[in-house]
C-alpha cells in the first residue's frame, strides 16, 4: 500500500501528467527566432519548466538578470554567453543564480534547451520582448 504525500487543499487530484511535447506546436515569442513549449507553470509563483528553441543566429541582445534561479539543460545545438565565452552544447547543464547579470547570448546553431525557473523570470520585462507573456 502506498500513500500520497500531503497536498495543498486547493490542489486538483492528479495521479500523473503526460505531455507529449513533440505533438505541441512551438509558440513564437516576440524576439524573432525564439520559441517555447510550456510544460508546466505555477501562475502564483512564476516558476516554470519550458522547452525553448533558438534559431541559429538568434541573440538575447543585452546583459540582463533574472528574478529567480535559472536552470537550462541543452538537448541540441550550440549556445554561447558572449560576455564570458561560456559555451553550452548537448548535455550541458547551466545554472544562473538569481540576480546575476549575464548575456548577451548567441545561438551558433539551432538550439533547444529545457529551461527551468524556480520563480518569476525577470524583475521587469526586458526590452527585447514587446509583451508580458513572452517575459514569463
Amino acid at each position: 500500500m502506498t500513500t500520497q504525500p500531503n497536498m495543498p487543499a486547493n490542489m486538483p487530484k492528479l495521479d500523473e501528467v503526460l505531455i507529449k511535447s513533440n505533438e505541441q506546436d512551438w509558440r513564437p515569442k516576440s524576439l524573432k527566432g525564439v520559441y517555447e513549449k510550456v510544460l508546466w507553470r505555477d501562475d502564483e509563483t512564476g516558476a516554470s519548466i519550458c522547452l525553448i528553441k533558438f534559431d541559429k543566429g538568434t541573440s538575447i541582445p543585452e546583459p540582463h538578470m533574472h528574478a529567480s534561479n535559472q536552470f537550462m539543460f541543452v538537448l541540441e545545438g550550440h549556445y554561447e554567453y558572449k560576455h564570458n565565452g561560456l559555451v553550452l552544447r548537448p548535455g550541458s547543464f547551466y545554472w544562473n543564480p538569481k540576480g546575476n547579470v549575464h548575456g548577451p547570448t548567441i545561438a551558433h546553431e539551432d538550439t533547444v534547451v529545457v529551461e527551468i525557473y524556480d520563480g518569476p523570470h525577470y524583475p521587469q520585462r526586458p526590452s527585447w520582448y514587446d509583451n508580458d507573456q513572452d517575459a514569463r
